[in-house]
């Protein structure tokens, strides 16, 4: 059993100091972060730290599994319903600006490539979790939808790389830089709608 097995994930003292880690990560990064800010920002004493957690190490990577069990768990299943392609693909759509355009998940990007030698296990798993959780989602749609003669589609999993490459069209490098941090609702819209009509203009049955 490694340390992050024997974890007791129970009980307010415990959430009160995930959650000042995730703000204290997030804000000074792995390196930046030290355990007496951590404690004051949960509003817990460093032994009460210490009696969950018994270095910062530990520490992050609970911060990053509880990360990807959120994004594993806010998922949906494309491909059981019955709508047509168009509305399907806007809710694939507005599920990848949800998860590519979160703040969250920006910061954690930024952690985990200043700290992917140090944590190089930690990347693949929050990707896995994430992008990766939500390309197959989508991929599995499409396969279905395929099926049933909706679109015509050959390779589904390039077909959904793509779909979600149309979907960051203009706004997310600009999100990724912080050239931009908020868009607007016709802001999106309109790379939803160009990105749907794209896509089915290659693949509408």
């Amino acid at each position: 059993m490694n340390q992050q097995d024997s974890i007791l994930r129970t009980g307010r003292k415990f959430d009160q100091v995930l959650d000042g880690a995730r703000k204290v990560f997030l804000a000074d990064g792995f390196e930046g972060a030290s355990v007496d800010n951590i404690a004051k920002a949960a509003g817990v004493s460093k032994a009460t730290l210490y009696s969950y957690f018994p270095d910062k190490r530990v520490l992050f990577m609970e911060v990053v599994r509880a990360a990807c069990v959120q994004q594993a768990d806010s998922s949906m299943e494309l491909a059981e319903g019955c709508c047509g392609p168009r509305d399907v693909l806007r809710l694939a759509a507005e599920r990848v600006h949800g998860v590519l355009l979160n703040g969250f998940s920006l910061q954690l990007f930024r952690i985990f490539v200043a700290e992917a030698d140090r944590f190089p296990e930690l990347g693949p798993m929050f990707y896995e979790s994430g992008p990766m959780a939500l390309h197959e989602e989508i991929r599995s749609y499409m396969e279905t939808a395929a099926q049933r003669g909706e679109l015509v589609i050959g390779d589904a999993d390039l077909a959904a790389a793509q779909f979600i490459e149309l979907c960051k069209a203009d706004i997310f490098l600009r999100f990724l830089f912080k050239v931009e941090t908020e868009f607007t609702e016709a802001e999106r819209e309109r790379v939803v709608a160009g990105a749907i009509e794209t896509f089915m203009a290659r693949f509408g049955a």
